[in-house]
């Protein structure tokens, strides 16, 4: 099932890369990774790239992992990149998640007590190098 897995993302990226700059073709293929090592994890992701219906707030994956709904945010950087990847989830990034986050919960009726954020840090590398950063910040966008 993984090989079957890793060949259909591929094969979607392909296509993809296509039509996306390298920077959006890149966190796609980050969002892929990170989908797969959730899983492993025991996430279940139930939605990926949600937006808002007003636009300007996205989410990256949710996903449940037992009680917690859990809005993720995917950072991929280059294995040169000076700065961490996880250090690109700004007080302001945090804001617009947390926005999307309110409006999906809203319309999932889930009660705002059961959210929970988390980050997954990719850094492409061979092999690449996943970390994941679990409640990796607050409701009120606080690191």
């Amino acid at each position: 099932m993984n090989w079957f897995a890793n060949m259909s993302d591929a094969l979607r990226q392909n296509v993809q890369r296509r039509r996306m700059t390298p920077e959006r073709a890149r966190a796609r293929r980050g969002e892929d990774m990170a989908h797969r090592f959730l899983e492993k994890k025991g996430y279940q992701v139930v939605g990926r790239n949600y937006r808002t219906p007003a636009g300007g707030n996205e989410v990256d994956l949710i996903a449940w992992q037992k009680d917690h709904l859990v809005f993720i945010e995917v950072k991929t950087r280059d294995d040169g990149t000076a700065s961490a990847p996880e250090r690109a989830v700004t007080p302001e990034k945090q804001r617009r998640i947390i926005r999307a986050a309110m409006d999906y919960s809203r319309r999932a009726k889930v009660e705002w007590g059961l959210v929970r954020f988390d980050v997954v840090a990719i850094t492409e590398s061979k092999p690449p190098v996943l970390e994941l950063f679990v409640d990796a910040f607050g409701a009120r966008g606080s690191i």
